[in-house]
């Protein structure tokens, strides 16, 4: 695949500084790898109404791009051959369910696929609780199915990171965050990047903005529905901030998930460094469940193991997407995506929330197609 010229960058550029100028956001990333090297790097605008100036290095709350890296630490678990994908959870964490129960025959393959059928509870709302690892695990063991596992997709928004969190707690022996650190970042080299802020870590986060609806000719009814606004304040707080969600509160910048987007691309190596054998990758960026209107978000989803699948009229990833494309989407037009195929790595992170469903996408997908027109032209 040939590279980004020059002029590319200029014409990629013009996009990204539209949605900025037209105030979509207040300040914003975009990175790109193509066969191992950074070729687009860039940002603008501020960290946030009264901030400073946003920098390829301004670290941004990546909300639920955060489950892939989750999502592969449990994956290089099972690699190791510490779980079996289809190994039920009470297998490795007895207090999860009760013998006999519906909810003892979830298997890790369900909940790294979204559809274990616990997606979501009263612990969602329980920001206050999420910084207490205890208190999530006993609300995983507690809470009943909404669906029977394994017969309907439904995005697990939050429960998805609690249950893959404790699964890596359990089977390596170490906190999900510590765990992911590291055998995901530090051997990336992705030193701006973590779940959760340390408690001596400066909180150094673009400030987040919820915007009210103003573009929008209709209201689509998808989504998780919750207010930009409130999921800004819940996510600015500092408390929330140094907990540990492995679903939601991931902190990094678009340079380093482009990078570890680069990784997944190239079959789970990169630059001598691999976190996955090329088998491994396959089976969890491939699609394991399919719907035309999910349980949560009430629209079409792929689900992989851990990312999303590529190749839906309504995805973010560029109008000609393909099914074996994959990577993942976060609250506020945070998103990441791999491209095996052409091998390309690719990440946008914004700090302005705004409805995410047609709105959400449709920007996304703006900057996804310039990058692959790019790429096809050359």
């Amino acid at each position: 695949m040939p590279g980004i010229t020059d002029g590319d960058r200029e014409r990629i550029r013009a996009e990204f500084d539209r949605q900025l100028e037209v105030g979509l956001h207040h300040g914003a990333q975009l990175a790109v790898y193509v066969d191992g090297d950074l070729v687009v790097d860039v940002s603008g605008g501020t960290t946030g109404p009264d901030g400073a100036e946003t920098t390829a290095d301004t670290r941004h709350l990546l909300f639920s791009c955060t489950k892939p890296y989750a999502g592969v630490a449990l994956h290089q678990l099972v690699e190791g051959g510490e779980a079996g994908y289809d190994d039920p959870v009470v297998e490795h964490w007895p207090t999860f369910a009760d013998d006999g129960s519906r909810k003892a025959e979830i298997t890790i393959r369900q909940v790294l696929g979204h559809t274990a059928g616990i997606p979501f509870g009263e612990f969602d709302q329980q920001a206050h609780r999420w910084g207490d690892w205890d208190a999530a695990v006993e609300a995983m063991e507690s809470i009943d199915p909404v669906f029977d596992p394994g017969e309907r997709p439904a995005y697990h928004a939050l429960n998805y990171g609690w249950l893959v969190g404790e699964l890596v707690r359990r089977l390596g022996g170490r906190p999900v965050d510590e765990y992911v650190a590291e055998h995901v970042f530090d051997p990336l080299g992705m030193e701006r990047t973590s779940i959760g802020l340390d408690e001596d870590e400066v909180d150094d986060v673009a400030t987040l903005v919820g915007f009210e609806m103003f573009d929008r000719c209709r209201d689509p009814g998808e989504g998780l529905g919750a207010p930009a606004a409130e999921s800004a304040a819940t996510f600015n707080d500092e408390v929330v901030k140094r907990a540990v969600v492995p679903a939601a509160n991931g902190i990094g910048t678009a340079r380093e998930m482009a990078r570890f987007y680069a990784c997944m691309a190239n079959g789970g190596e990169l630059d001598g460094t691999r976190l996955l054998d090329p088998g491994t990758v396959a089976e969890a960026t491939r699609t394991h469940a399919e719907t035309a209107s999910d349980g949560t978000l009430s629209r079409p989803a792929r689900y992989g193991l851990g990312f999303w699948t590529g190749g839906l009229a309504n995805d973010m990833f560029g109008a000609c997407s393909r099914e074996r494309m994959f990577g993942h989407a976060g609250l506020g037009s945070v998103f990441g995506w791999g491209d095996p195929e052409w091998n390309v790595g690719f990440a946008y992170v914004t700090n302005g929330i705004r409805e995410e469903s047609w709105e959400h996408a449709a920007r996304v997908s703006g900057l996804s197609d310039a990058v692959r027109l790019a790429l096809l032209e050359d």
